[in-house]
């Protein structure tokens, strides 16, 4: 993705799928117990992110099986249909422990199919390495799902350097390309850049997909040691951490101004952009969904990304 205009599609790997270079994560529209869906916004909220991500171009959007327990994706389901109009879908699939079978997988892969009312899935992802199973035995299950038709393309979530190697190579012997690798990437969590699994991605032309590409909000610049985010975000996040980011912030809005008043989160959402990898940010309502796009049309410096490299480095 680096060189580019950013805001020309992109492909996923080795795979047909042709996408926007930042999508929507759709992991709050239904979650009650994270993001308080019900509470603080609902079904017309999230069905207004969509809409509005729709028609600032965004036509990517990844949910899970587990995001609300199915709610995410009957909703995003019932969207498109409304929509009338092709979008690129990716979910996932939880190896449970209960979970023994690669045909599971594929229980499961229709299962989501039905909730999404689709007849094929464009992505389809292992959400985490954490299994009883192997990684080989999956990703026969996943090979055999592209084989099948269910799914157009395969990838993985949370998978280190080591598991992603061995999932490529497994899926490989059958023809079939490892498109993405769904991990946390931010300027908060810049794990992927340190232990080698983003040189991985770009050896093995693996699209890096970035969840929390914000932080979990932390880096929207609303939160500060007196005012937290609620909830579960809240008792996780230390004052002492949102003290620390605040000079992080600091050097977001100045970049942003510097840009033709560009926001926090549009900067760093550009950074990720920079960096290769493929945000996915959430969005609850339609205000947040076009403040996402806003990251889009326009590209930080190499300057102003080392910048932001160096502040972001120790935190």
């Amino acid at each position: 993705m680096n060189g580019q205009h950013l805001s020309e599609r992109v492909y996923p790997g080795s795979t047909g799928l042709l996408v926007s270079p930042l999508g929507v994560g759709a992991w709050a529209w239904g979650d009650r117990f994270i993001w308080g869906y019900g509470r603080d916004y609902g079904e017309s909220d999230v069905h207004g992110a969509f809409q509005a991500s729709l028609e600032l171009g965004i036509n990517f959007f990844d949910t899970a099986e587990i995001y609300g327990w199915g709610r995410s994706e009957r909703l995003l389901g019932r969207f498109i249909r409304e929509a009338g109009q092709p979008v690129v879908v990716a979910t996932k699939f939880m190896p449970f422990p209960w979970r023994l079978r690669r045909k599971s997988l594929l229980n499961a892969l229709q299962s989501s199919l039905n909730r999404l009312g689709l007849s094929q899935i464009d992505l389809y992802q292992i959400h985490s390495p954490l299994s009883i199973i192997s990684i080989e035995t999956w990703m026969a299950g996943l090979a055999e799902a592209v084989g099948a038709g269910l799914t157009r393309a395969a990838g993985v979530s949370n998978y280190n350097v080591e598991q992603t190697r061995r999932a490529h190579a497994a899926l490989a012997r059958r023809n079939v390309p490892l498109a993405s690798n769904q991990v946390e990437y931010s300027l908060l969590h810049r794990e992927p850049e340190h232990n080698g699994l983003m040189q991985t991605c770009r050896d093995l032309n693996i699209t890096l997909i970035a969840y929390s590409p914000l932080g979990m909000g932390l880096l929207t610049g609303k939160y500060t040691p007196d005012n937290p985010p609620k909830g579960l975000r809240g008792r996780r996040t230390s004052a002492k951490f949102l003290a620390n980011i605040q000079p992080l912030i600091g050097l977001l809005r100045e970049m942003g101004a510097a840009h033709g008043g560009k926001t926090p989160p549009q900067v760093a959402l550009n950074w990720v952009m920079c960096k290769g990898a493929l945000p996915i940010p959430g969005a609850k309502n339609a205000r947040q969904a076009r403040e996402n796009a806003g990251a889009l049309g326009w590209r930080l410096s190499e300057d102003e990304v080392a910048a932001l490299d160096a502040e972001s480095k120790d935190l």
